[in-house]
Formats: C-alpha cells, sequence, structure tokens
C-alpha cells in the first residue's frame, strides 16, 4: 500500500512540476509577443502604461495617432476599450501643423493629462501620461 502511495505522489509531483514549467514558458512568449513597437517610423502613437495582461479587456500595447484619433466604448471610435469607467466617445487627439492636441468629449469620468483633470484642449508633448478609466498612455511623439 506504501509502495502505490509513494508512486502516486511522485507522478503527481512530476505533474505539477511540468505544469509549472509550461507556464513559465507561456509567460515569456507572452512577453515577447506584446514587445512589437509598431511599424512606424515617424508620427506620433499612444502605448499601453498598464499591464496588458492584466486588463479584464482587450487593449493594444500601441496605437498609431494619424491626423486624428478618438476613443471609447463606442463602435466607430479608433480606440474601442470596453471599461465600463470609459464613455462612448471619451476623447479624440488631434493634429494641427506637427503639433497634437488632447481634448475630453464630454465624459463622465473624464480625462486626466499628467494627473491633472483635462478643462480645455490642451497640447501634448512628448511623455505626457493621459489617464481615462483605468487605463494610462504614454504619449510618444517621434517626429
Amino acid at each position: 500500500m506504501f509502495n502505490i502511495l509513494s508512486l502516486l505522489f511522485k507522478y503527481i509531483f512530476i505533474i505539477i512540476i511540468y505544469m509549472f514549467i509550461f507556464s513559465i514558458i507561456r509567460l515569456i512568449y507572452l512577453d515577447i509577443r506584446g514587445m512589437s513597437t509598431g511599424d512606424n517610423e515617424e508620427g506620433a502613437y499612444l502605448k499601453l502604461i498598464n499591464r496588458k495582461d492584466s486588463m479584464p479587456f482587450k487593449v493594444n500595447e500601441y496605437y498609431s495617432i494619424g491626423d486624428n484619433l478618438t476613443l471609447g466604448r463606442r463602435g466607430d471610435n479608433d480606440i474601442v476599450i470596453r471599461d465600463p469607467f470609459i464613455s462612448k466617445n471619451h476623447f479624440k487627439i488631434l493634429e494641427d501643423e506637427d503639433e497634437y492636441y488632447l481634448e475630453d468629449l464630454n465624459s463622465a469620468n473624464g480625462t486626466y493629462l499628467n494627473g491633472e483633470i483635462l478643462e480645455d484642449v490642451a497640447k501634448l508633448t512628448n511623455g505626457d501620461i493621459i489617464k481615462t478609466g483605468s487605463i494610462e498612455f504614454l504619449f510618444v511623439n517621434r517626429e
């Protein structure tokens, strides 16, 4: 009886070790896959500061900004995020003469720029942090 029980625990222990190794390899794979920086060489983009795998909704690591970009829950926005704290149309970023401007679209919970609530249209500079809902983006301008 003791031999059978010992053999059973031995195989259970081996299975647990293999599951642990598999989970580590999976985490490494997910981390490497999320490291792509996009294909633009110039222009501006938003980089997600939060851990992507900790979000309960789908969000990309990088979002390229063209002439303008909108964020919200509704499907016609450029960035659609299903966070319950984000309005249907939350904010937009406009480009004018190689300068980028952030505008809140009368969202219920507000848009924060560098920790302060956005009251009016604000000019974005490289390294600004935009927070909306539970998401934080870093504004990067490569021009």
